[in-house]
């Protein structure tokens, strides 16, 4: 039996959150699906967020000089999902009605790209909170480069407890502090519950602390539930000059709920009577789904009267300034204008280390693109990743193009990620191949989001050598492969790292990893390598007699392969050898291109790689590889031990001739 209401409305207000809360509360209930605990907590300091404070205009959601906003608590969507259908934009009331429904625009997370008005893919707790951080670093990098006049704004983020436990929350806190981002506002739901339980069963930490010894800024409000109090939270937050601030709202998980306050109203739909008294406890005694217009007019009047007349002035203000014009044009991430004339010299290219073939082109497009900015997680001078001209970007200097990670390399890549959502700048992230373990689920959220970002991956075999097992790269080559929408580039001399190079600038949905080896490889003569290269595959050694094998290979083993060519085709044989830099573009060729390179018959082909055989058997029958852990030694030794010697290649693949 439902009860009667237990709170008055007094005001539109009250009457806004309550109706949010109770819509998130009814959409979930209907998708039998959700996470309203989070949901009706936070309604207050989103509602605040938005009709108080965020500089956005709903009629035109990509505007540059928005405000950013991260939930970094995905699973609270249906909140944002909500307030962004208040606030004006694109998301209908079917829309949320067909919450976390297949085809919808509102996903179970947040998911940028497929609803309007959200800034980032979140969900995978804690990555929110980085990006928003990368977000934050994108406005002063370009404010340095055009102006106040055109890039001024704030970077929002909601967290949870669950956020702030992650390993990558820290690695982020750190570095803002550090770098003083005093624009960045992290507004914290602390309601003290996880999905398995109380907070206190795995965090007792002190948080106000923690944030102050990172050089943070910390506001406490007491009730995050008193829209008045929160107000006054955000607005103290926005006057921090050489600080990013922490407001910490301690709330009610699933307010109003028979299960407030535990872990049972984190993850699962309240149901219909529950949801109906936790409706009334707010004094929302009306249908299903119902919004009252004056909720809608209370959202949209105030973005309007604090957006309309700047949004109008900034465009008009702008219309003939030569900056703005730039901004606009790059504010996409996409830089193939300005690669339409790009000629590399011939003089770049030599046998080398395709590292530091890498570090000459890198800085060759630095040159060439004033957007192109990044670095590595502490090991630039391994993996050639600083920027000659470039300076380094710190809070005493925005203009820097060379970002000092730290050993980060998880946050690295997830605030990179959030600097390419933000628009208008180009990026790239570096650390040994081997590590790109720490990195792979912000390469996943890359691929997810869409996002050109370019990893540098160098040390990339047991060419490694004396470091050992710990640092020898296995299965992270065959790891990246399997990731959708990567290309991953292992390039087999300098000019292939050019080719690769070029294609992962020009990409504007495909992020891009660089594989890339320690050891000098010999440079082979291709006037076309990018063409080639764009192919994925392509034949660099063509057989002089009848063909009776094909080698495939990637990096060092392609050399590897011409030797052991040149021995079996002393002996009579045909043998072809081709190059495969990235496995992903050849996929997608035809099949005719497919066979045309790699030959007619499977049962004649082998792939050679330094590295995990998983995946290579659907290019060849056999595969030479390793699919056991590394050992410690001179590097020509430890290759030698595994088999990928000239003698002991050219025997395994005479043997499989045979």
């Amino acid at each position: 039996m439902a009860k009667s209401a237990t709170r008055v409305i007094k005001n539109n207000d009250d009457l806004s959150i309550a109706t949010i809360r109770s819509f998130c509360i009814d959409a979930i209930n209907k998708s039998k699906s959700g996470h309203p605990g989070m949901a009706i907590s936070a309604a207050p300091i989103m509602y605040s967020l938005y009709k108080d404070f965020l500089m956005v205009n709903p009629k035109d959601p990509n505007w540059i000089n928005r405000d950013r906003f991260v939930l970094s608590a995905g699973h609270g969507s249906i909140l944002l999902y909500t307030i962004l259908h208040i606030a004006g934009y694109k998301i209908s009331l079917d829309d949320l009605k067909n919450f976390r429904q297949l085809g919808s625009i509102t996903p179970g997370h947040p998911e940028v790209g497929v609803t309007e008005g959200v800034d980032a893919s979140s969900g995978p707790l804690g990555q929110g909170i980085a990006q928003a951080v990368g977000m934050a670093m994108a406005e002063t990098k370009l404010q340095s480069l055009y102006g106040k006049e055109i890039y001024n704004h704030y970077t929002y983020c909601l967290c949870g407890d669950g956020c702030l436990e992650e390993g990558i929350s820290q690695e982020a806190i750190s570095f803002a502090g550090l770098n003083k981002l005093n624009k960045l506002i992290l507004l914290y739901d602390r309601n003290n519950v996880t999905l398995d339980g109380p907070l206190s069963q795995s965090s007792d930490e002190d948080v106000i602390n923690r944030f102050i010894s990172c050089g943070w800024n910390v506001i406490v409000c007491y009730d995050g539930n008193n829209y008045k109090k929160i107000r006054r939270a955000i607005k103290n937050a926005k006057k921090s000059k050489k600080a990013p601030t922490i407001v910490i709202f301690k709330t009610t998980i699933g307010l109003g709920s028979k299960n407030e306050g535990t872990c049972k109203v984190h993850g699962s739909p309240l149901g219909v009577e529950d949801g109906k008294n936790a409706k009334l406890s707010y004094g929302f005694d009306f249908p299903d789904f119902t919004i009252a217009p004056e909720v809608y007019e209370t959202m949209r009047s105030a973005i309007s009267n604090r957006v309309s007349k700047y949004y109008d002035e900034y465009d008009a203000n702008l219309e003939s300034n030569p900056n703005y014009a730039k901004a606009l044009e790059l504010s996409t991430n996409n830089v193939t204008s300005l690669l339409a004339d790009d000629q590399l010299s011939d003089d770049l290219f030599k046998t080398d280390a395709t590292r530091n073939s890498s570090g000459v082109i890198l800085n060759h497009y630095h040159e060439l693109l004033p957007t192109f900015v990044g670095g590595s997680a502490d090991v630039a001078a391994s993996v050639k990743t600083a920027l000659k001209n470039g300076t380094n970007w710190t809070f005493l200097d925005r203009s820097g193009t060379n970002i000092h990670w730290g050993i980060r390399e998880f946050f690295m890549s997830s605030a990179a990620n959030g600097i390419l959502l933000h628009g208008g700048l180009r990026t790239y992230v570096g650390t040994f191949l081997v590590f790109s373990d720490y990195c792979k689920a912000a390469i996943r959220m890359s691929a997810l989001q869409k996002l050109p970002q370019i990893y540098l991956f160098s040390h990339d075999s047991l060419a490694v050598g004396e470091d050992g097992p710990t640092h020898q790269p296995i299965e992270q080559i065959a790891a990246l492969r399997a990731i959708p929408n990567l290309n991953v580039f292992r390039p087999c001399d300098g000019r292939e790292v050019a080719a690769s190079y070029k294609l992962a600038l020009e990409s504007t949905e495909t992020p891009s990893a660089l594989i890339l080896s320690r050891q000098n490889l010999t440079l082979f003569n291709k006037s076309d390598a990018y063409d080639l290269v764009k192919r994925g595959a392509y034949i660099i050694a063509k057989e002089r007699n009848p063909l009776s094998f094909t080698l495939i290979a990637s990096g060092s083993e392609v050399e590897a392969c011409i030797k052991v060519k040149a021995n079996l085709e002393a002996q009579g044989f045909g043998i072809r050898v081709v190059s495969m830099p990235c496995t992903r573009l050849f996929d997608l060729q035809n099949g005719n291109y497919q066979a045309r390179v790699l030959g007619p018959s499977y049962d004649k082909r082998a792939v050679v790689e330094m590295g995990s055989s998983y995946g290579l058997h659907k290019y060849a029958k056999f595969v030479v590889g390793v699919n056991t852990f590394g050992a410690s030694g001179k590097a020509e030794d430890v290759i030698n031990a595994y088999g990928f010697s000239e003698r002991a290649l050219t025997l395994a693949i005479l043997d499989k001739i045979r």
